[in-house]
C-alpha cells in the first residue's frame, strides 16, 4: 500500500451570490471570497462582506480577501510554524495589516474614503489538525472535528447598535479583532458571510446548528466533479429555502478532508 496517497487531501465547494434585495435593486453581490491550497496541504480561506451603506463595498471586499490570501501564499509557511500560536496570530494580524493598507490605498487612489469601501474579513488557515482564525465584523467560521463536534471558530462581532458592525476600515479594527486557535483534528471547515449566520448559528448560545451544516459537509465529502459542485451550491443559496429568510448577500465556503 503507497501510504502517501492515503493522505486526507482538502476538497472545497465555494459560492458567493447576490441576494434578493441587492437583485431587487439592481445592486451588485457586495460578499468576496478567496481560497487555495498551499504547500504541505495547508488550507486558506478568505470572505469578506462589503458594507451595504459603502459605495465600493463589492470592491473592497475583493480587494481585502485577494489580498489577505496572497500575503500569507507569500510567507513562510510548514508544518513547524503551526506548532507556535504566536507565529500563527502575528502572520493572522499581519495578512489582515496587508488587507487594510490595501483597501486605504485603493481608496485613496481613487480619492474615496476608506468607509466607501468597508468590509468585514474572515480569514482560516487550517492542517488536519490545526486551524487559525481571524474576523473583523460579522459572519461565521466553524469546524468540525473527527469526533462529529461542531465548533464555532468565532461568532459575529456587532458594534454598539443593533445591525451594526465592525469594519476592516473602522478605527482600531484590528484591536477589535478575533483570534481563535484549536488544536485538534478536523475533518470540515466552512466560512460564511452574514447572510447566512441566522441560519448556520443560533444566536442565544452560539452554537452552529447541525442541521445546516451536517449535510453541506457530507456534500462536499461526497462532491466528484467541482463545477457540478458549486452550480448544486449556487442553486441551494439562490433556493426558496434560503431566500424565504435571508435577502442579504450570501457567501458560503465549505472544506472537507477526503481520502483519495
Amino acid at each position: 500500500m503507497n501510504i502517501a496517497k492515503q493522505i486526507p487531501k482538502w476538497r472545497i465547494v465555494a459560492a458567493s451570490v447576490c441576494g434578493t434585495s441587492h437583485i431587487k435593486n439592481q445592486q451588485l453581490c457586495q460578499d468576496a471570497h478567496h481560497w487555495k491550497i498551499l504547500a504541505n496541504n495547508v488550507l486558506l480561506i478568505a470572505a469578506a462582506d462589503g458594507a451595504g451603506s459603502a459605495t465600493l463595498g463589492k470592491m473592497g471586499a475583493m480587494i481585502a480577501v485577494e489580498t489577505a490570501t496572497e500575503y500569507i501564499s507569500h510567507s513562510d509557511i510548514s508544518y513547524k510554524t503551526f506548532a507556535e500560536d504566536a507565529f500563527l496570530r502575528d502572520l493572522l494580524t499581519d495578512a489582515m495589516l496587508a488587507a487594510k493598507n490595501a483597501v486605504e490605498d485603493e481608496a485613496d487612489l481613487y480619492k474615496h474614503q476608506p468607509h466607501d469601501l468597508a468590509t468585514t474579513l474572515i480569514i482560516a488557515i487550517a492542517t488536519p489538525k490545526v486551524v487559525a482564525v481571524a474576523q473583523i465584523g460579522d459572519g461565521l467560521a466553524v469546524a468540525k472535528d473527527s469526533r462529529g463536534n461542531l465548533i464555532a471558530l468565532t461568532i459575529p462581532s456587532s458594534g454598539e447598535y443593533i445591525n451594526e458592525t465592525i469594519f476592516l476600515t473602522s478605527p482600531h479594527a484590528l484591536d477589535r479583532a478575533q483570534f481563535r486557535i484549536l488544536r485538534q483534528e478536523i475533518v470540515n471547515l466552512s466560512v460564511l458571510t452574514d447572510g447566512l449566520q441566522m441560519l448556520a448559528l443560533n444566536m442565544l448560545v452560539g452554537e452552529p446548528h447541525k442541521p445546516f451544516f451536517f449535510p453541506l459537509f457530507d456534500f462536499v465529502a461526497n462532491a466528484e466533479d467541482k463545477t457540478i459542485a458549486k452550480e448544486q451550491l449556487v442553486k441551494f443559496l439562490c433556493s426558496e429555502r434560503i431566500t424565504q429568510r435571508t435577502d442579504d448577500d450570501l457567501t458560503l465556503v465549505i472544506a472537507a478532508l477526503r481520502r483519495p
